[in-house]
């Protein structure tokens, strides 16, 4: 049973987005998106990021190989497109079996960027057990990846296999893939890759072709190429059934359209609702209001850390306080006091009973000549 669309998660923004059904707020006027068989599917800008229409968007679904594009933003800023790596035979042992390959060979040595054409192209998944072994080992990139997918707000996605075969667990949704295709956008090395149509693979002592098993790039098998499409990644398994993320350019826009899972049609079925979707998205663009957005969520603050005494005060707060203090008494110059003086000692030590004497004696001083003044004043009348 297909799991429904969750209600937004912890750190995501409540949306559109997360009801069911079609989301989409056109102006009068444009035309409504086509129908669709697909389970979940996104229509974006993806200069803006805003999503022009979406359905079902955060359903979470198998992605099939379109979880490479994840796999491709994570690991494509780590390894040098000029790098090498000879594959082992524990590399490929893991390899799932009925998988999509490309034909890497145990002992081989490969450059980085032949094994990357293998991923786009060919969809291997013997080439991403390759890179992912350069990327620091299958399980530490399923772990980059995990934290990729968050910071880039996708939350319905949970990796288990990087390559995007069927493990128990491994969804994502149409949001998160048009949210990973757009990243890869923004990537020269993702866009040559996913774009390229064809190119020659090194293997058995020479090369051989391999052509891109997107159609609607390449245009093969009776699916009509798509003008200006720019490629990214499309993907298939038993459980996810058909999946594509598709973007492209006309007239200085770039729609961007995910589509998951159609339930009729044949097997270019995916291609052909993408191409639906695309139409719809160049004739909407600027003519609907966003029901919601692919870019990423605020960073958040950084939490404030405890205060003992309570917030640190600022300057003026510290200058004002240093003025409102009182002048505190001076220590006291040792002396040698006898027993029979502990009493008068302790009254010493009280604050601020250094001021008291002078101030009692100079007091007494002041009456004493006011009274002298006064007793003059009289003895001379009496004089008189």
């Amino acid at each position: 049973m297909v799991p429904a669309a969750p209600a937004a998660p912890a750190g995501a923004v409540e949306g559109t987005l997360y009801r069911s059904g079609t989301q989409v707020r056109p102006e009068r006027g444009t035309p409504a998106p086509p129908s669709v068989s697909a389970l979940s599917w996104l229509v974006a800008d993806a200069r803006t990021g805003d999503v022009l229409a979406g359905h079902e968007a955060h359903r979470p679904l198998p992605p099939a190989s379109t979880l490479k594009t994840l796999f491709a933003v994570t690991a494509l800023p780590h390894l040098p497109k000029d790098g090498e790596h000879e594959v082992t035979e524990a590399e490929l042992d893991d390899v799932g079996e009925g998988s999509s390959e490309v034909g890497v060979v145990a002992g081989e040595t490969y450059a980085v960027e032949d094994l990357w054409r293998g991923v786009f192209l060919s969809s291997g998944n013997d080439a991403v057990h390759a890179l992912a072994e350069m990327n620091g080992g299958w399980e530490a990139t399923v772990k980059q990846m995990r934290v990729k997918a968050k910071l880039l707000g996708a939350y319905d996605t949970h990796v288990v296999s990087p390559d995007g075969y069927d493990a128990d667990g491994q969804v994502s949704s149409a949001f998160d893939l048009a949210v990973f295709g757009r990243t890869g956008l923004t990537l020269p090395e993702f866009v040559e890759y996913s774009s390229t149509v064809d190119a020659q693979f090194p293997g058995y002592g020479s090369t051989f072709g391999i052509v891109n098993t997107n159609r609607l790039l390449t245009g093969e098998d009776g699916v009509e190429e798509y003008p200006g499409l720019i490629g990214i990644k499309n993907g298939y398994t038993s459980e996810a059934g058909y999946t594509l993320i598709a973007a492209a350019k006309r007239g200085g826009r770039t729609i961007l359209v995910t589509v998951m899972n159609p339930q009729w049609g044949g097997v270019h079925e995916v291609y052909e609702e993408a191409r639906s979707l695309l139409d719809w998205g160049f004739r909407a663009v600027g003519k609907v209001t966003p029901v919601g957005s692919l870019n990423p969520p605020p960073a958040p603050l950084p939490p404030r850390l405890p205060m003992k005494d309570g917030p640190v005060p600022g300057p003026v707060a510290r200058a004002l306080a240093a003025a409102a203090a009182p002048v505190p008494a001076p220590e006291p110059s040792p002396k040698p006091v006898a027993a029979h003086a502990a009493p008068a000692r302790a009254a010493e030590e009280e604050p601020g009973y250094g001021y008291f004497m002078p101030v009692l004696f100079i007091g007494s001083a002041c009456l004493a000549a006011v009274a002298l003044y006064f007793l003059r004043r009289v003895t001379r009348r009496r004089a008189l």
